[in-house]
C-alpha cells in the first residue's frame, strides 16, 4: 500500500484519518519478479513484471505475467515509499550492490 499525504485543510482544523480496510479481489495473486520493465507516457507509467531466466549462455528469456498502470502521482509516491524502505533495509542488513550485466550485442539488457 502506498500512503499519500492528506489534502490541505483550509481552516487548519485537525483532520481525522478514515479507517482503512484492505481486501483482496478474486483475482489477487502474489508472484516473484526479477524483471521489471517501465514504460511511460504523459498520462501514466506502465510497469511490466516478469521472471527472467538464462537457458543458454547467449539468450535471456523474460516471461511477463502482470502489467500495472500508475498515474504519475502514484508512481512518485511508490518511488518515495520504495526509497524509504530500501534505506531502512540497508540500515538493517547492509548496502545493496547491483551486479553489472555485460552488454549484449544488441545493447544493454533491461
Amino acid at each position: 500500500m502506498i500512503q499519500m499525504s492528506q489534502p490541505k485543510n483550509p481552516a487548519n482544523q485537525p483532520t481525522e484519518q478514515p479507517a482503512l480496510r484492505l481486501t483482496n479481489t478474486e483475482n489477487y495473486r502474489e508472484d516473484y519478479a526479477n524483471s521489471v520493465q517501465v514504460r511511460m507516457s504523459v498520462w501514466d507509467f506502465f510497469l511490466v513484471f516478469g521472471t527472467m531466466t538464462q537457458e543458454t549462455p547467449d539468450e535471456l528469456h523474460v516471461k511477463n505475467f502482470e502489467g500495472i498502470y500508475l498515474s504519475p502521482q502514484q508512481a512518485k509516491a511508490l518511488w518515495n515509499v520504495l526509497g524509504h524502505n530500501l534505506a531502512q533495509y540497508e540500515q538493517a542488513f547492509g548496502q545493496i550492490t547491483l551486479e553489472q550485466v555485460p552488454s549484449s550485442p544488441n545493447g544493454p539488457i533491461h
